[in-house]
């Protein structure tokens, strides 16, 4: 549990302003600051944040928060990874964990900050290299020239390379004053066997990789030479920054364009991402030609559930690269292929075409994977039998890994008529698949932390927007802004409003508002002090988010009051207690409409059952309604605000 104290700490350094604006570019208007929202495509700004509150709210999708839950949101955390996000971020020392060895904490913190500034180093050094010297210039910048890359694409990935000689980034970094041991765990250099120090990179172009959140966590070289004896890439071995199967090359430049675009294209090297960034197509993540991993994919899982994966034109390839495809299925992704001619891949086939024919390439031949495989297998299969009941099976079996049943039954109809067998049969075949599936997932099952939700997805569960819960979410506006101010008679203004309710029988019906009234309330049994700031930086992100919410909702008069009702605006800020009682009036006023209803509803099952008594005492019940209603409104004096 992260004390409310270290959270407080968090958000007074991260002040929204300084969160948003590393990912937003803003500009004043007023008290508040607009930009493009980040989390969907627009052209005229709708995203607004208020550096009084503390809290963003986009007015076009709806989403909302303090610095904590935009850095969730937009980076894919958790809120306890996001809170420690920003600590690391600005310099917070995080609280130290239960039966931990300090001193052993300390030790991997320290490590950990001198491997992340040793790589920022580096990252810079590699740069100098490529721009600035001779051999840089004449064969790392040529080389990727020569791949049809632009200077600003080139830049923008922070591209390097690394020069020839045995130890330059040695001398360099030891005359820097680097620590030589943290010079190799990073791996930029290595020890031969007589304990000799030289250059891991030697003569290479160097690949920069990011970590989600844009921090330089490893490298990647690239050989220039035919040597067989050499490896084509070296990589950054394993570290406190750096784990390679949980990492996916360009997420860091993608996030945006995967959530706007609500799909990812899946492909294979860095070269592949860097090309579809300069083809203007930059929803791309790549897994830096390794076998796709179950952390990769729910890495993935936190920005998307459609993921488009782009094949090299090589069938053997397509079908080894096919198990990785079904951990996508398995994982509930929705899942495309894009399959290219013989002998291209995405980086070779966009150069070839262009930009433009590229991207209109991926839109045509985007298909389904389950059907892109039947016929792919189908292919090979010609009339043999036993080739065909394997296809079959093969097919079946991904099916099978579907978690989603109605999915599962469609699929099973297209590859029914794509075989030419019996549908019956293949759902024999598919529960058959599915029980084994299942007994061997339930073998292979170890408890792990409760999935992440997303945090917006649930709160815009919470929060449907629907008019019938305007004023029950300005009443909660009301309790968190002025509840704390006295009311005679009562504790305070938000003890008067829930005193009152209870005694009008008035009830919350959104689940927002009652997660946040249930709040309200333990505050007040506990006498905590009630503020706007106790409920944007509450450790709950679901109850800072709802109150960002709200918070930000503009202050207008309502149509239906002053149409309807003609009454004047008075302003909350001026006269809130007014305001409460207005709006005490139309929650009691909607209640007795809700009775209205079921007592017509009662009236027409007792026509129907033509007993004269029961209609005659729901004609009277509706009449005394109807009076009350009328009496409500002629007593209403002022305008609810929302």
């Amino acid at each position: 549990m992260i004390p409310q104290s270290k959270i407080d700490e968090i958000l007074q350094a991260a002040t929204i302003e300084d969160v948003v604006g590393d990912y937003v570019r803003l500009k004043r208007r007023g008290a508040n600051l607009t930009g493009l929202c980040p989390f969907h495509n627009e052209k005229t700004p709708s995203f607004s944040v208020s550096p009084a509150k503390g809290i963003y709210k986009c007015f076009g999708c709806g989403k909302a928060g303090n610095s904590v839950n935009f850095v969730m949101e937009h980076d894919g955390l958790g809120y306890i990874e996001a809170l420690k996000s920003l600590a690391d971020k600005y310099r917070i020392e995080w609280p130290q964990q239960e039966n931990v060895n300090i001193d052993q904490e300390k030790a991997l913190r320290s490590e950990k900050e001198s491997l992340q500034i040793l790589n920022n180093w580096a990252a810079e050094y590699f740069e100098t290299q490529l721009w600035e010297a001779e051999e840089g210039k004449t064969i790392g910048l040529s080389y990727f020239e020569e791949r049809g890359f632009r200077q600003d694409i080139i830049k923008k990935f922070k591209l390097g390379y690394s020069l020839e000689g045995w130890n330059h980034l040695h001398e360099t970094a030891i005359a820097a004053s680097y620590n030589e041991e943290v010079l190799v765990k990073a791996g930029l250099v290595k020890k031969n066997e007589q304990g000799k120090t030289y250059d891991a990179y030697r003569g290479r172009v160097m690949f920069t990789i990011h970590g989600h959140t844009g921090k330089v966590i490893a490298f990647a070289g690239r050989q220039l030479k035919k040597d067989d004896k050499s490896a084509k890439y070296v990589n950054s071995p394993e570290t406190l920054l750096y784990h390679k199967s949980n990492e996916l090359y360009g997420l860091f430049y993608a996030k945006n364009a995967i959530r706007q675009n609500d799909f990812v294209y899946l492909v294979e090297g860095y070269t592949d991402v860097i090309s579809m960034h300069q083809a203007g197509i930059e929803n791309v993540v790549a897994s830096s030609g390794t076998s796709l991993t179950e952390n990769q994919i729910k890495l993935i899982k936190r920005h998307t559930e459609n993921v488009t994966v782009l094949y090299d034109g090589d069938a053997a390839g397509i079908k080894a690269s096919m198990r990785g495809i079904d951990m996508l299925l398995e994982q509930g992704l929705n899942v495309k292929v894009v399959p290219f001619p013989d002998g291209e891949d995405p980086d070779s086939y966009s150069r070839k075409v262009g930009a433009e024919d590229f991207g209109t390439y991926l839109k045509k031949e985007s298909r389904d994977f389950i059907l892109f495989k039947v016929k792919l297998l189908l292919s090979d299969v010609a009339n043999d039998p036993l080739k065909k009941a394997q296809v079959t099976r093969d097919i079946v079996e991904s099916i099978g890994k579907i978690p989603d049943g109605i999915k599962r039954m469609a699929f099973i109809k297209e590859c029914a008529v794509l075989l030419d067998m019996n549908e019956g049969l293949l759902i024999t075949e598919l529960n058959k698949t599915r029980n084994d599936f299942l007994t061997q997932k339930e073998k292979e099952w170890v408890p792990t932390e409760t999935p992440k939700v997303s945090l917006q997805d649930e709160l815009k569960e919470l929060l449907k927007d629907e008019p019938i819960f305007e004023q029950e979410r300005y009443m909660v506006k009301m309790m968190i802004l002025h509840g704390h101010k006295e009311k005679e008679g009562y504790i305070n203004t938000a003890h008067y409003i829930l005193t009152t309710m209870q005694a009008l029988e008035l009830e919350f019906e959104q689940e927002a508002m009652r997660l946040l009234v249930d709040e309200i309330k333990f505050m007040l049994q506990e006498n905590l002090p009630l503020s706007a700031a106790a409920f944007i930086n509450h450790s709950n992100p679901l109850i800072s988010a709802s109150t960002a919410s709200i918070l930000a909702q503009q202050n207008e008069a309502s149509k239906k009051w002053t149409e309807k009702y003609n009454v004047p605006l008075i302003s909350p800020e001026d006269n809130y207690l007014e305001d409460i009682a207005s709006n005490l009036i139309y929650l009691e006023k909607k209640q007795l409409e809700k009775m209205e209803k079921l007592a017509t509803e009662e009236l027409k099952i007792a026509i129907e059952k033509g007993s004269e008594e029961e209609v005659n005492f729901s004609l009277e019940l509706i009449k005394l309604l109807k009076e009350k209603q009328k009496e409500l409104s002629n007593k209403a004096g002022i305008v609810i605000l929302h």
